[in-house]
């Protein structure tokens, strides 16, 4: 690919991968779901410095899936253990 053609491509990137994680910030989901998201846009971030074109299509990828309400599902509690709590594993606020 010719330098001008890459630089496009990088400069394309970097507003879709912007765009993307002002998008997923703003997503009335929960926590979890949104750290898995950003999870997932990190890795195509990172990507995108050795394998761009690749990275673009994994980005289009992402955003079909959440265009299309496709979340990853929460992973644990979050940081303030609330899934504990709702659950009533051991560590919650109420009575043991």
């Amino acid at each position: 690919m010719d330098s001008d053609g890459q630089l496009e491509l990088y400069d394309r990137l970097a507003a879709r991968l912007k765009e993307a994680h002002t998008r997923v910030r703003t997503l009335q989901v929960p926590e979890g779901v949104r750290v898995a998201l950003t999870r997932k846009l990190l890795v195509v971030t990172a990507a995108s410095k050795h394998d761009p074109a690749g990275a673009e299509r994994r980005l289009a990828r992402l955003m079909t899936d959440i265009d299309e309400g496709r979340f990853p599902a929460e992973r644990g509690g979050g940081r303030d253990g609330q899934r504990r709590r709702e659950t009533g594993a051991a560590g919650s606020d109420g009575p043991s």
